[in-house]
C-alpha cells in the first residue's frame, strides 16, 4: 500500500467522524422542527436553514463531504468508502453518550458488523489494490437510473417492512451513493455529472432530515451512512474495475463489504429507540 493511499484512508476516516457527528447533530434538531414534506421541497428546507443547530450539522456534513473529496483523490473509490463506513460506530456512541439514548441489540450488533469489516479491509489491504480505471457511459447510467428506481422502492413498499424512517434513511444512502459514484466519474472528465451529483444529494438530504423526524438516529442516519458507503464499495469494483486481491486477502475484502452491508441490514431492522423527537407516520411524506 502506497503512502498516498494510507494517508487517503486516514482522511476518510476523519470525513466519516465529522459526517457522522453532523448527522447526529441534523437528527436532534430536525426532531423539534414543525413537520416537513416531500411534496413541498422549497418549503422543507426554509424552517432546516433557519434552524442553528441544524445548519451546524450541515456545516460539519460539508467539511467532511470536503475531506471525503481529498480521500477520494489519493485512495481508490473501494477502499475510502469502506473506511468510511467505520463512521457508524461513531454515531452509534453519539447517540448513546450525547443522546442519552441505550442502544437495542440489534442496533449494537449491525455497528459491530460495520466496524469488523472495517478491521478486515485492513487486513486486506497487505496486498496493496488496484487503482481502477475509467467507467463506460452505459454502465454508469444504468448504475445511476437504477439508483432511481431503488430510492422509490425504499421510499415505496419497503418503507412498511422496515422501522420507522429507515426507508427514507436507505433512499437518501442510495441517492448520496450515486451522487458520489458520479463524482468519481467527474474526475476522468465527465464535468457534465456535476449538477448530477448536487441533484442526487440535494434530494437525499431532504428524504434523510425527513427520516430523522420519523426514527431514531441510526436507523436512519446509521442506514445511510451504511449503504452510502457500500454501494460506492461496489461500484469501485464493477464500474472503475478496482481489482481484488486473491487468495485469503481476497477473501477479507470480499468479507470486510458483506459485512458492511449486513451491518446496513440490521440497523434498518431495528425497533425505534427513544431518540428525542416523535416519529410520525410515512404517510406524512
Amino acid at each position: 500500500m502506497s503512502a498516498s493511499v494510507a494517508f487517503g484512508l486516514l482522511v476518510s476516516l476523519a470525513s466519516a467522524c465529522v459526517i457522522n457527528l453532523g448527522f447526529f447533530v441534523q437528527h436532534r434538531a430536525a426532531t423539534g422542527l414543525p413537520e416537513l414534506k416531500l411534496r413541498h421541497p422549497i418549503a422543507t428546507l426554509i424552517p432546516l436553514l433557519k434552524d442553528r443547530a441544524w445548519v451546524i450539522g450541515n456545516l460539519a456534513g460539508v467539511l467532511g463531504w470536503l475531506l471525503y473529496l481529498l480521500a477520494l483523490w489519493l485512495a481508490p473509490l473501494s477502499l475510502v468508502q469502506a473506511a468510511s463506513a467505520g463512521g457508524v460506530g461513531v454515531l452509534a456512541f453519539a447517540v448513546w453518550k450525547g443522546g442519552g439514548v441505550p442502544l437495542l441489540r440489534r442496533e449494537l450488533a449491525g455497528v459491530g458488523a460495520a466496524m469488523a469489516g472495517l478491521v478486515l479491509l485492513g487486513i486486506s489491504l497487505a496486498a496493496g489494490n488496484d487503482e481502477g480505471v475509467k467507467t463506460d457511459l452505459g454502465p454508469l447510467l444504468m448504475w445511476l437510473g437504477g439508483s432511481v428506481v431503488a430510492a422509490g422502492i425504499a421510499v415505496g413498499p419497503l418503507a412498511r417492512a422496515v422501522a420507522p424512517g429507515a426507508g427514507l434513511g436507505i433512499a437518501a444512502g442510495i441517492l448520496y451513493a450515486a451522487g458520489d459514484i458520479s463524482n468519481k466519474a467527474a474526475y476522468g472528465g465527465r464535468y457534465w455529472l456535476w449538477p448530477v451529483l448536487s441533484a442526487f444529494h440535494l434530494v437525499a438530504l431532504i428524504g434523510l432530515q425527513l427520516g430523522f423526524q420519523r426514527g431514531g438516529a441510526l436507523a436512519t442516519a446509521g442506514s445511510a451512512n451504511l449503504l452510502l458507503n457500500a454501494l460506492p464499495i461496489v461500484a469501485g469494483v464493477a464500474l472503475f474495475h478496482e481489482g481484488i486481491p486473491s487468495g485469503a486477502l481476497g477473501g477479507a475484502r470480499i468479507a470486510a463489504f458483506a459485512l458492511v452491508i449486513i451491518g446496513a441490514v440490521l440497523l434498518a431492522r431495528s425497533e425505534p429507540s427513544a431518540t428525542p423527537g416523535v416519529p410520525r407516520a410515512e404517510a406524512g411524506v
